[in-house]
């Protein structure tokens, strides 16, 4: 850690080097950096993920539909290796422009259509299913408004907060109490929101729920960054409930366990191509787990 303060070039260049734990998944230009064809399952609905917050969101989206009766809702997922650059290849380029992760394909219509942004994905699932979306325009707007709270204010807890305390090469003050600040203020934000609620909106759970567990669940439940402490998370009585009782439903369950190749085995499975397969194909139980 250097006490030298930074002054800017006059003109930036990118330094491949730079960047802590995640420097090799991003890049200041867009586009393919290889020809890659991705695998095509069974069902109409083709999901390319990895059990981050936002692909959370999708796979517990899903594992909540078919929960609900929605058969057509049943899909495939395939894991994308961030790590290794998968999300650059040709094929999920065109699904996603942005080279980011969940990207979801439907089949059902024609021609089939392309989803991406973990939002208007869960958007899209919810309208296409008519289902944990409200039909009252009043409590749909409240819904959308926390939708898009969620999705304009985790970037200050991931690529703020988390970066800066978990995964930059070097620890500086600054920015960890400018982000930390924040993300205070959102987890009270949240806290004040289900004071008088069981559910973000109300009585009813939606997709705000759904994404907003993804990130600000996973925080308070101590399974973010190794933060809880420093946070002081549990000093969120409201929503540290709400947390909880997302966390024991069923679907969610499921849903965290898909894309996921971290963790205890048992917890994994990587590729989902049917609902058996978190009896029969989690980590655990594959011959020769990595």
């Amino acid at each position: 850690m250097t006490d030298e303060t930074y002054v800017p070039p006059k003109v930036w260049t990118w330094d491949a080097a730079s960047g802590g734990k995640f420097a090799s998944i991003n890049r200041p230009i867009a586009g393919a950096t290889h020809d890659k064809t991705l695998p095509v399952g069974k069902h109409p609905l083709q999901l390319h993920s990895l059990a981050t917050p936002n692909g959370v969101k999708v796979t517990v989206m899903l594992e909540e539909l078919l929960a609900a009766g929605f058969t057509e809702a049943e899909y495939d997922a395939y894991i994308v290796n961030i790590m290794e650059g998968e999300q650059f290849g040709s094929d999920f380029v065109a699904i996603n422009p942005n080279s980011k992760i969940p990207a979801l394909m439907d089949n059902s219509t024609n021609p089939p259509t392309r989803v991406f942004e973990s939002g208007s994905i869960l958007l899209y699932l919810a309208e296409k299913f008519n289902a944990f979306l409200p039909s009252d325009p009043a409590k749909k707007a409240e819904c959308m408004s926390w939708l898009f709270w969620q999705m304009g204010s985790a970037p200050m807890l991931g690529g703020g907060f988390g970066h800066f305390y978990a995964y930059a090469p070097e620890k500086y003050q600054y920015p960890i109490d400018r982000y930390a600040m924040e993300v205070k203020r959102q987890l009270d934000v949240l806290n004040i929101q289900l004071a008088d609620k069981e559910f973000i909106c109300g009585d009813e759970y939606t997709i705000a729920d759904i994404a907003i567990w993804a990130w600000y669940g996973a925080m308070v439940l101590g399974k973010l960054y190794e933060a809880a402490e420093f946070l002081d998370v549990t000093s969120y009585k409201n929503l540290l409930r709400w947390a909880k009782q997302i966390d024991a439903r069923e679907a969610v369950k499921r849903g965290k366990m898909v894309n996921r190749s971290w963790g205890e085995p048992q917890g994994q499975l990587r590729q989902r191509n049917d609902a058996s397969d978190f009896e029969t194909k989690t980590q655990d139980k594959l011959d020769t787990p990595e």
